[in-house]
């Protein structure tokens, strides 16, 4: 498949390093010659220093034979002209990244097939994961139904030391451990696979056993009263919003004067405070309990990453950061950050499920391994269908973690049958998505 991506930011770096990892044919479009060199050096690609709505170097990235192209420039209105110009030259397919609400309320008719907001995506993530204080990962498949519960194991987890295949025939609930992400390395699970503290394990259940399994990797759930904002950033305004129509007391946290006036003049029910948020004297006059979150959402890692460390030692129960450099989080497990989300990984989720085939109806990234979940319709004509999951030829690199049959959701084991339209979430590594793929649509 040819893609051509305009714009060599953080979401279209992050886009193309995986798409060219995978074999597609991938053309990146970038204006500026700095960016457009140093990707040209980290990516299997080819680069184009150009404007990416201009008819010449859509041209020159062979937009006539491509399949899809992806605007995700720091510009809304030339992400917006990128996709018109490309239609109009026969590009199969589009997707914009358009922030401004003003500018989407023009699209109809300009050749935009699918509109991605990076920042209300992040948003909504950090809603979810405030929601299930110390949980790392929280993606919903199957209309909510199935969740991916992520987190570090804790030091009274009853994972600990213990194989899967004990646990499974202990456990009175039913889950299903997709992977586990030990010092940078992710493993696919097996029933022999031993759970060490501090692992991150991702954990697919149904939605009713989301309590008992963030209490199964040993964290006691308390709900969120108070969110500490830090920052004055786009995504803290729609954060703080989100956190509002919870019911959750906000607090927002900037050094910026004049960004803290106008914060205090928008948002009239958010207490803001202009301040150092790395300070330990300033979140230690908020008096920080158990039922506080602290949320760094500034354009700063390092700050973010402080802000929550120390929100974390005077209290708090649960810290989220905001990451621009994803290679950070891989460091993180047990520093007092609980979760971290990056808008790039949020975009990348939406726009990942348009590249794969069409019976793939949904896709999730995560912050610190490089596989994927994803949610694939059964082919009728499949090799699959009527085969146990045991029978299945699986790599190493792919596990079944949950199955949506007519309505109904439940998470399979050996003897379950593949049947014609079923819905699997699969948990995937790189090097097994293109197998997958084949097995069960072809």
């Amino acid at each position: 498949m040819r893609i051509v991506i305009v714009g060599a930011g953080a979401v279209g770096t992050y886009l193309a390093a995986r798409l060219s990892s995978e074999g597609q044919d991938v053309v990146v479009i970038e204006s500026d010659e700095r960016h457009a060199a140093r990707l040209q050096e980290r990516v299997d690609a080819l680069v184009i220093v150009g404007n990416g709505a201009s008819p010449t170097s859509l041209e020159e990235a062979g937009i006539r034979k491509a399949d899809l192209l992806i605007a995700v420039s720091n510009s809304d209105g030339a992400n917006a002209l990128a996709c018109h110009t490309a239609r109009t030259m026969g590009v199969r397919r589009t997707v914009a990244r358009i922030e401004d609400e003003e500018l989407r309320s023009g699209l109809p008719g300009l050749g935009v097939d699918v509109v991605i907001d990076p920042g209300e995506m992040a948003a909504r993530e950090i809603i979810g994961l405030i929601g299930h204080s110390g949980i790392s990962d929280l993606v919903e498949f199957a209309r909510g139904e199935l969740v991916l519960v992520g987190g570090i194991v804790r030091k009274h987890s009853p994972m600990v030391g213990a194989t899967l295949m004990d646990l499974r025939a202990e456990s009175t609930w039913e889950w299903v451990v997709a992977a586990v992400v030990r010092h940078g390395e992710t493993i696919v699970a097996k029933g022999d696979t031993v759970i060490h503290e501090h692992d991150h394990v991702l954990v697919m259940t149904t939605a009713a056993n989301l309590d008992a399994a963030t209490e199964f990797m040993g964290m006691t759930q308390q709900p969120v009263r108070r969110a500490v904002v830090v920052g004055a950033t786009r995504l803290a305004e729609l954060t703080a919003d989100h956190l509002l129509d919870e019911g959750i007391d906000v607090v927002m946290i900037d050094q910026d004067n004049d960004r803290c006036r106008s914060l205090a003049e928008k948002h009239d029910r958010v207490l803001v405070l202009s301040a150092d948020p790395t300070d330990p004297s300033v979140l230690q006059e908020l008096g920080l309990n158990g039922k506080d979150a602290v949320i760094g959402l500034t354009g700063w890692d390092h700050i973010n990453a402080m802000a929550c460390m120390v929100g974390k030692a005077l209290g708090a129960a649960t810290t989220v950061a905001r990451f621009n450099r994803i290679s950070y989080v891989g460091l993180l497990g047990g520093t007092g950050i609980d979760a971290a989300v990056s808008a790039r990984l949020a975009a990348a989720n939406a726009i990942l499920r348009f590249v794969r085939r069409g019976r793939i109806h949904s896709v999730a990234t995560f912050k610190d391994t490089d596989a994927e979940a994803i949610e694939i319709e059964v082919a009728a004509s499949s090799r699959a269908v009527g085969k146990l999951l045991s029978e299945l030829n699986f790599k190493s690199g792919a596990v079944v973690g949950g199955i949506h049959r007519e309505g109904d959701v439940f998470v399979p084991h050996g003897g379950t049958e593949i049947m014609a339209r079923d819905r699997l979430i699969l948990f995937a590594l790189p090097s097994a998505i293109h197998d997958v793929e084949q097995l069960f649509t072809d």
